[in-house]
Parts: C-alpha cells; structure tokens; sequence
C-alpha cells in the first residue's frame, strides 16, 4: 500500500495554531476581575465589548447572557432586554436547525468539545426569559411581562425531552465510530472510573429539584399573577404555583404568606401594601478543567489524555439580607439554589461530555499514530520531531468545554414585608459591612431587588412599584 508521504513543513503551523489558541475563561479575565470587584459599569463595558467582537463565533451567545446581565446590574433594563434577546434570536436559530452541522461535529471530534458552538445550556434559557420577564416588570410592560413568564414556563417543559434527544445522539454516534471497542475498554477501566467519580463528588448532597425546574421562576409566576390576574384562572395559576413553590423549598416560611394573599384576592378581600425583597447573592459555580488519562495503548503516541469539566462552587457570598421595616428586622429566606440547578443539570450532562470526549480522544490518538508511523519512515530524526509534535498538538487541543454562565448568583433568596407607614426600609447585610437606606412610598406595593455579588462587593438595589 503507498503512504501519503510525511511533510514536515505543513505539520508545523498545526502545532503552532493548536498552541496558541486562547480558551474562554482567557478572554473574561479583565470582565470577570471587574465584576467580582463589584465594578458592574466597567463589566458591562468589557462583557460589551466580548460580545461585539464574538458576533460571528462560536462564544456568541455566552457573552451576551453575560453583558445583559451587567446592564441589568446597571440598573439599564431596556439595553439589558435588547442584548437578551440577541441572545435569544441565536439560541432559536440553533433550536430550529435539525442538528448541529457536520463540519462542526467533525471539528469537535478532532480537537475538542470547546470548538462547538455554545448553544445555551437548559437553565440558561430559562433563566433568560425569567429576567426578560423581571426586565419587562421593571418598566411596566405588563404584557410583555406575562408573555416571557410563560416562555420561561416552557422552556422548563421542553428540557427534559431536549437531554433526552442529546443523549440518544451521543449514543448514536458512539455506536456508529469504528473505535467503539476502545471506548467501551475506557468506560471499565477501574482507575479511569475513579478519576471521573472525582468529578462527580461534589455534586451528591446537593437540594433536589424536580428535573429542570427552576424555583424562582416558579415564584416569579406565583407573584406575577397575582398581583396582574385577569381573573380566576389567573389566580389559580398563581395558588398552583405557590404550592409547587412550598413543595420545591419547604424551608422557606414565607409562602404560605403567599398563598393566603391568594385565597384573599380570589375572594375581594384586600391586604396591606408589601414591599418584597428579592436577594440574589452570590455567584454560580463555574467549570474547572481536570485531566483524566486514557487507558487506551496505542504505539508511536506520545500523549494520550483527556479534559473534563469539573463544577467549582463559589462560596464567597451572604447568606441572607436582613430588611429593617417599621423598626422590626426580617431575614430573606431561600427559594431557589443555582448550585442545585447548575449542580443537577451538569449531572445529566455528564454522560454526554463523557462518550463525546472519548470519541474526540481515540480520534486524535489514532490520528497522531498515522502522522507517527508516516513520519517514521521518512527517517530516526523526522520520526522523533513528530512524536514531539503530536503530543504538543494533542496536548493544545485538550481542552475541556468550560462555558459557563458566571454572572448568575448562586442562591435566589426574598421576604415579604408590609410597607412601613414612614416609607423607610434598610438593607444591611449579616456581617454589617454593606448597608442601603430606601424611601418608597408607604401606599404601594413594592419590588426591591438586590444584587450582591460577594462579601466585598457593594450592594446593587433597584426598586419598582410591583402594580
């Protein structure tokens, strides 16, 4: 059989390439410093500009969910809302494709799962109408309030079928590659199952949540309607809602308030004006990449590796917010654990990233092989360079797929309380460290929201009237 003789000079410029290439977490460095710094204006600006300069690539969508929600942090909804829905525009389009494109695929498979086009991730576009909706209440788009609300609904509905799909795929596709047996080697090899259980220990005492619910746009459905019900449909989906919500966080004392409110609305009786505090703190994990060797022999292959992601909680954050009112203190209470949603959704992700990265693994190790054996012939020297340069390349593209959405917090969290008669409420947190003094006006419903990033950073306050 005649070999495609090994050129030295075009083997070059791939390692070179594959070496150079920047990863995502790189490019978010000096957005990321900024925001953790509590500096949202100046985040805004570089999350913009990541933005503007990814229109066309792969990273699209990712830092336009992040840069929207810097604009929201700025208090700038309406910019916030046109940049989401960008956003939103591009991950319909992949939505509305059969599948992802072959040469994607095949880019992919040969250098690593970082390379596809990050199309959005479940909770992400839930979270994204959800802040639609909470964009839309802000400048009293009611409508427009209420049509993201049952977006956000269901997108929660489509998730499961959506994983289900993505993981018959990825079974698919590892049954119909001719290297199926050497990934089937790797799945039982005791010590390459160790190094993945790694990954998964931190996830196993996280909240339960039922599959790809979220609870805080459930909460967000339960408070929508009742205070904008167009009758007593509306009111039931409100009462539904709260009562899905007190079976998701039983914790939280707060719901059951909800629900009386309900009850009382459904029969014409009126309440006090409530002022509610919505807390979101802290950060989402992000992703970490591990190496996890491959037990695959494959002779003349210097390297032969693979990068995983691994979820990395931040625990930099409140724990609550304390809401003085009327002179009497009230703490936030939990509704919704990021961890627990991210947590649960990497999860069922899992699998997926798994048989993906083997494949991409045994089609690069097989490929170095070719390049090594073609290599060998041409002579000691040649052969010896390009075992060098496999590995460099190899080891280039190993690279895990750390995409994230880091912006979010890590714990959505409210309480309720009757607007003071003096309109003055104070917001302090548990350290005492940060505090923001508000005067609303004591015969109206409230909606105050606020954005704690860390224990450092200030506290980001925004209030509306809730009606």
């Amino acid at each position: 059989m005649k070999r495609t003789p090994f050129r030295l000079a075009s083997f070059l410029p791939v390692i070179v390439l594959l070496s150079a290439c920047q990863t995502y977490q790189q490019q978010g460095d000096k957005a990321m410093q900024h925001w953790e710094n509590g500096e949202t204006t100046l985040a805004a600006k570089e999350f913009g500009k990541l933005a503007k300069k990814n229109v066309k690539s792969k990273d699209h969508i990712i830092w336009n969910l992040e840069y929207a929600i810097a604009l929201r942090s700025n208090n700038s909804p309406q910019h916030s809302l046109e940049v989401f829905q960008i956003a939103e525009d591009k991950i319909d389009e992949y939505e509305n494709k059969a599948q992802v494109s072959v040469s994607s695929e095949v880019g992919a498979a040969v250098s690593n799962q970082a390379n596809l086009p990050y199309r959005g991730r479940s909770y992400d576009k839930i979270m994204l109408n959800t802040y639609k909706a909470l964009n839309y209440w802000q400048i009293h788009e009611h409508d427009k309030t209420r049509v993201e609300i049952f977006r956000a609904y269901q997108r929660q509905q489509d998730a499961v079928e959506e994983n289900k799909r993505a993981i018959e795929k990825a079974q698919e596709e590892e049954q119909t590659i001719k290297e199926k047996e050497s990934i089937a080697k790797a799945r039982k090899d005791a010590a390459f199952q160790d190094q993945i259980n790694t990954i998964k220990s931190n996830l196993e005492n996280l909240k339960p949540y039922a599959d790809y619910v979220n609870p805080f746009t459930v909460f967000l459905n339960g408070l929508y309607f009742l205070y904008h019900s167009e009758g007593a449909a509306d009111w039931e989906r409100s009462r539904k809602s709260f009562e899905q919500l007190l079976d998701l966080s039983p914790e939280n004392t707060y719901i059951k308030q909800e629900l009386d409110r309900v009850a009382n609305k459904a029969n014409n009786l009126t309440f006090h004006p409530i002022a509610y505090v919505i807390f979101e703190t802290g950060s989402a994990p992000i992703r970490e990449q591990i190496r996890i060797d491959i037990p695959i022999i494959i002779s003349k292959v210097s390297y032969i590796g693979a990068a995983f992601p691994k979820l990395v909680f931040q625990e930099d954050y409140h724990y609550n917010l304390l809401v003085n009112a009327g002179n009497k203190v009230t703490l936030t209470q939990t509704i919704a654990s990021m961890d627990s949603i991210v947590g649960q959704a990497f999860k069922k992700e899992l699998p997926i990233i798994i048989t993906k990265t083997l494949i991409s693994t045994i089609v690069k190790a097989t490929a170095a092989y070719l390049a090594n054996e073609a290599a060998d012939e041409a002579g000691t020297f040649v052969g010896l360079f390009a075992r060098i340069g496999t590995a460099i390349a190899q080891a280039a593209v190993n690279i895990a797929d750390l995409r994230t959405w880091t912006t979010l917090p890590k714990e959505f969290q409210y309480c309720p309380v009757p607007t003071p008669a003096d309109g003055c409420l104070t917001l302090t947190t548990p350290d005492g460290t940060q505090s923001v003094e508000l005067t609303v006006n004591p015969d109206s419903f409230h909606f105050i929201h606020v954005r704690s990033i860390n224990r450092t950073s200030n506290l980001i306050v925004t209030h509306h009237n809730l009606l």
